[in-house]
């Protein structure tokens, strides 16, 4: 896997669906990571996430935030309530760890059968959950064929 740097903390990465799924495989990698993010979203550290906690997550997954765009605020705050509901699956107005975690596997899961298994070039920001399934592929692959040198 080639990869081209920007000072940005972004990079090209080759993609596949193999790659994903490798991620979420790794137990312990995942669960690490989603705690991670959990932790950096979870402002008040109460263990658990608000509405309020998550909207700049959920906009991140939404196609509000990545199109020019100007779309109605009221369809706007349908969407994001909704989708912040998928992840409150006891619907009490909160979002726990557990869920947060078996929701997050679900839309990783999605894209990685979005990807299919032709592998295509993708820019990463280096915090993402994308691009630590590729450091953890490469990891696994450096391990395999130690001739192997990952850049």
């Amino acid at each position: 896997m080639n990869a081209i740097r920007s000072p940005r903390h972004m990079s090209v990465e080759l993609l596949d669906a193999a790659t994903i799924l490798g991620f979420v495989e790794d137990e312990e990698a995942f669960t690490r990571w989603v705690m991670t993010r959990f932790a950096a979203l979870d402002t008040n550290h109460d263990g658990f996430l608000s509405y309020g906690e998550m909207v700049e997550e959920l906009k991140t997954l939404s196609a509000f935030d990545q199109t020019h765009m100007d779309p109605d605020p009221d369809e706007v705050a349908r969407t994001l309530g909704s989708m912040f509901k998928q992840f409150d699956h006891d619907c009490n107005g909160v979002v726990d760890f557990e869920e947060f975690k078996e929701e997050t596997k679900n839309i990783v899961l999605a894209m990685a059968n979005g990807f299919g298994f032709l592998p295509l070039h993708v820019v990463l920001h280096e915090e993402s959950f994308l691009f630590k399934a590729v450091e953890i592929e490469r990891k696994a692959n450096s391990t395999a064929n130690p001739e192997v040198v990952a850049p």
